[in-house]
Order: C-alpha cells, then structure tokens, then sequence
C-alpha cells in the first residue's frame, strides 16, 4: 500500500497545501436527510470541478442533523456520481465495528472506485453513551483500538494471509486502501507516528490540542513502507461569503450547532440567527473557545486567517467542513476557498 505524500517544506501560503472537504451531510430545518445526501453528492460533484483533493464523510450516530451515520454507503453513493476526486471516512469510528466488516466494506469500495478510496479510522464512538451500547453492546471507551487496527491492517495484507487463513476479507485482501488516523487528542497522534501513518486532526472542534497532537504526531513518527515523512490533515470549520458581515451571520448556524453541545441536546441545522439573548456569557464563551481557530469573513480575510493557520501548523493539508443552512450559500462558500487556493 501505499499514501500520498507532499514533500516537506515550509509552509504559509494557502497555495502551499491541498485542500480538502469534510462533510457531515447536514439535516438543516425543513428538510429530510434524503435531501441532506442529495446535497452532499451535489457538493462533492462541485468540489470535484473546483479542484478539492478529497471529500471525506463522518460517521455520527444518534443526532438528527447528521445523516452521514452509514458511511460506507455514502462514500459509495457519492463515489457513483463523481469520477476523480478521492472519497473516504473521516472517519470510520473503528470500535463501533468488527475489523472484518469494514475491510470487506472498503475492499468493496475500492473494487468499484480503484484508486480512490480512502479509510480514516477514528477511536471515538460518534455518539451518547447508550448509543454506544447500542452498537457495540460493550463500552471500552476504544482502548483496544490498535489491536482492532493490527486487524483490520491484517485483512488487507496479502502477505500476512493465505488460502488456508481461516477468515479473509473478500472484497478487501490485497487491494491497495490508504489508511488515516485520526484525533482529537494525542492517542492516535502517537499511534500513527509509531506506525508511520497519516494522521488527520480535528481542530475544527479540539482546537487547544492541536500543537500538542501535532507534536506529537511528528516527534514520534517512525518511516514506513506507506510513508517516509509525517503526513499531517487539520480539520477547520470555514465560512465565506461576499462580505464580512454575510459570513458572519451565516457562521451562526455553525455557533448554534455548538451551542446544542455544550447544552447535550441534539436536532436539525438551525438557520442562521441573531444570537443575542439565545446564551449565557458562559456559553458563548464556551462556543468562542472552541471556535476559536474556525475562519469566517469575505476572501480575503480569510485568506489572512487560512495562511496564519497554516504556517502555525505546517499541514499539509487542509480539511474544511462548513455548516453552513443554505445548500446554494455553502456551495459558494467552497467556491470561494478555491479560488484562494488558485484552483476554481
């Protein structure tokens, strides 16, 4: 197997990293998730014109404004309406599955889209405690999770099966899947420096670790027969408009969203709104700490912030996930981005 790798180099220019999209299929107020899926592959056929590199879906469970819960089957719709930009999870809550199940899943996936494909594995459970118990009827808050990836590792190799293994992954043995690690936290960043993987973290939600993670990712990272140097992903939430003050009152969708989650309620994508009077003090302040490396504004503010990012972090790619109400205005949001990066 093998991964995609930018060489290393400084980096501070928007033009300096790829660029990617991390999509929650968003059930906003007054639709279905029939129509947030048919947004998504909507999305992803644009994003595949203005030049993103991948397009990755989140697994999440138990939350009505997320329809991307079945991600395997949406990495496989989205696959049969587009034709060259690269599709995956990001990601797969790997504890939430047997190994098997997934390997043959991808191995599937990758069977119809060779070439394509990609596996981001995550250890968090996507969900609520009784959630969690509902599919995997057992809590272990994913601490077995490098066996499960030594497993599901295992499946894929060829070279680690034969004719008489006792279980193999067909679809899935043998075929040529990049796998991801992903992280809120330093666990995987370390797990995927020891393994000489590529780690992808979620700084669009755990801002204050992200120097930490990515420290330790790099500090640790071992070269592999996948990947000679670190590989670093850094998700960021994004919302551009035309001017400053549109993307500002679009970005309150995105802090309502965050605002559900500090009070542990769940429900459709709210559409944008004057937050005056909807929070406490403290939760706004809640909401700004954990927005605060999200970027919002006109183009070329963003372009300010995007840059400033980039060179505090060194990634070599840019993940960006916009919870945005309206379909049309989220388009145009990527839109614009590309545009910075010179690609629509």
């Amino acid at each position: 197997m093998t991964t995609e790798h930018q060489a290393s180099s400084h980096k501070e220019r928007i033009t300096d990293v790829k660029l990617s999209i991390l999509d929650l299929a968003p059930v906003v107020v007054g639709s279905t998730p029939a129509d947030a899926l048919r947004n998504s592959l909507d999305l992803a056929q644009h994003a595949e014109r203005w030049g993103y590199h991948r397009y990755w879906v989140a697994e999440h469970h138990n939350m009505p404004g997320i329809a991307s819960s079945a991600t395997s089957v949406v990495i496989g719709y989205l696959a049969s309406g587009t034709s060259t930009i690269r599709l995956g999870s990001g990601g797969i809550m790997l504890p939430n599955h047997a190994p098997l199940v997934i390997a043959e899943q991808f191995g599937t996936l990758e069977s119809l889209y060779p070439g394509r494909i990609d596996l981001g594995l995550g250890r968090a459970p996507g969900s609520d405690r009784r959630t969690s118990l509902a599919l995997r009827k057992d809590l272990n808050s994913g601490e077995d999770f490098p066996e499960l990836l030594a497993e599901l590792r295992a499946y894929f190799d060829a070279s680690a099966t034969s004719y008489h293994a006792p279980v193999r992954a067909v679809p899935g043995e043998g075929l040529n899947i990049p796998i991801y690690l992903l992280g809120s936290s330093d666990f995987s960043a370390r797990l995927a420096g020891q393994l000489g993987l590529p780690f992808a973290f979620a700084s669009h939600f755990s801002p204050d670790y992200t120097r930490i993670a990515l420290e330790t990712y790099r500090n640790n990272f071992q070269p592999s027969d996948l990947l000679q140097e670190p590989h670093v992903i850094v998700g960021v939430n994004a919302v551009v408009a035309d001017t400053d003050e549109e993307a500002a009152w679009l970005g309150t969708t995105m802090q309502q969203q965050f605002l559900n989650i500090i009070r542990g309620t769940t429900g459709l994508v709210q559409p944008p709104a004057d937050m005056e009077g909807k929070w406490t003090d403290r939760e706004r302040a809640g909401v700004e700490q954990t927005l605060k490396a999200a970027v919002n504004g006109s183009p070329e503010t963003v372009r300010g912030q995007l840059e400033s990012f980039i060179a505090q972090t060194q990634a070599d790619e840019l993940i960006i996930t916009s919870m945005i109400y309206d379909h049309q205005a989220r388009l145009h949001s990527y839109e614009l981005i590309a545009q910075l990066a010179g690609k629509a």
